[in-house]
């Protein structure tokens, strides 16, 4: 018996149904959640909004500081003003291929692309990496060069204001990016929110260099381009993690903590064979096998699948769709006998004291 959010819920409920845990009714009453599949589909449609917007704010932003800083460049001569510039161009110009993500992401799913088009979104992720990756390479080439061949840096105070500048732009774009990703759970939107406050802190550096000069030490700007470089670099590293490991379906385990607790707290529930979650853009989905009593009817096991999707989507941040299939608990006659000899991935570790969920179905009880 297998059941997916988003059917629909005009069945009677007077089969005998296993009814919900006193967590899962507390929780219900606490956060209410309507069944109606359209309302999933419109909290996702509204969370791509809100990326959309964040990305056309932070690009405005990000641009006018930008400019502000090319102008002191071009008066000053500063490569570690010129690297941070670079980097703030770099930020502004990743907001429309993660623009375009979400756009795409809004599509309603075909034949061929069954899913829908929620995977953009992290395919726009590795543009972030690529760009960042890129930022190193051109501040790191400015910087080398300007140790080889020395140039005066003209207005040294002009520079330091201009890096304060960049920091405040920067750093105003990093905190509504990270927010608004980690709000719609969005990974690309939270990397490179990360790489506007890597970025931001980076001018304070220019500003540092700026001193230096001041004070006469003049080599102080190219080292500092350098330092920008390493700390690019170290950005490089994090994002890349994240995004690669949200193309891997990685999730973070709390959440899988989340979804067992969940599916506990469900009455009729005796235990759970497997668990998958995964996201496709900002969107979480899941898929998992219950175990229940081999005597429920076909109505009362439908009913379980359901109360099972339900406490899931309350307990599970994100999620937007859940696929639970219902198997009785295994007793003399195996009941997956017939596909036992089809291979079958590793399975899940439990919660302690759970027991374990192995990818082939088996009798696992909680």
């Amino acid at each position: 018996m297998s059941a997916g959010h988003g059917h629909g819920h005009g069945h009677g409920h007077g089969h005998g149904r296993a009814r919900p845990g006193w967590r899962a009714r507390v929780a219900h009453v606490l956060r209410p959640h309507s069944h109606d599949p359209a309302d999933s589909l419109d909290a996702a449609l509204e969370a791509s909004a809100v990326g959309i917007r964040t990305l056309k704010i932070s690009l405005v932003v990000l641009l006018v500081t930008a400019l502000a800083q090319a102008v002191v460049v071009a008066f000053t001569g500063s490569v570690a003003l010129l690297a941070d510039t670079v980097h703030n161009f770099s930020d502004a110009l990743t907001a429309v291929p993660l623009w375009i993500a979400f756009v795409l992401g809004r599509r309603a799913p075909t034949r061929r692309f069954t899913y829908g088009f929620g995977r953009a979104e992290d395919l726009a992720g590795l543009f972030v990496v690529a760009m960042i990756a890129l930022s190193a390479v051109v501040a790191g080439w400015q910087s080398i060069d300007r140790l080889l061949h020395p140039r005066a840096v003209e207005a040294p105070l002009a520079v330091a204001a201009a890096g304060l500048i960049g920091f405040v732009g920067n750093e105003a774009v990093a905190v509504y990016r990270i927010r608004t990703g980690r709000r719609i759970g969005s990974a690309a939107l939270v990397a490179d929110g990360h790489h506007a406050r890597t970025d931001g802190f980076t001018s304070l550096a220019v500003l540092v260099g700026a001193v230096g000069v001041v004070l006469g030490v003049p080599a102080a700007d190219p080292v500092v381009g350098l330092v920008i470089t390493a700390m690019i670099l170290v950005v490089l590293v994090g994002a890349a993690r994240d995004v690669l490991g949200r193309l891997l379906d990685a999730v973070d385990p709390e959440l899988t903590d989340a979804a067992l607790r969940s599916l506990t707290a469900v009455e009729g529930v005796r235990g759970v064979e497997d668990l998958r979650l995964r996201w496709t853009g900002h969107r979480l989905r899941a898929e998992v096998a219950v175990l229940a009593d081999p005597g429920l009817d076909l109505a009362a096991a439908h009913d379980l699948a359901h109360e099972a999707q339900h406490a899931l989507l309350h307990g599970v941040p994100k999620l937007v769709a859940a696929t639970v299939h219902v198997g009785p608990v295994a007793g003399e006659r195996d009941p997956h006998a017939g596909v036992a000899h089809h291979p079958t991935p590793a399975g899940l570790p439990g919660l302690p004291g759970r027991g374990t969920f192995p990818g082939r179905p088996g009798n696992t009880s909680l």
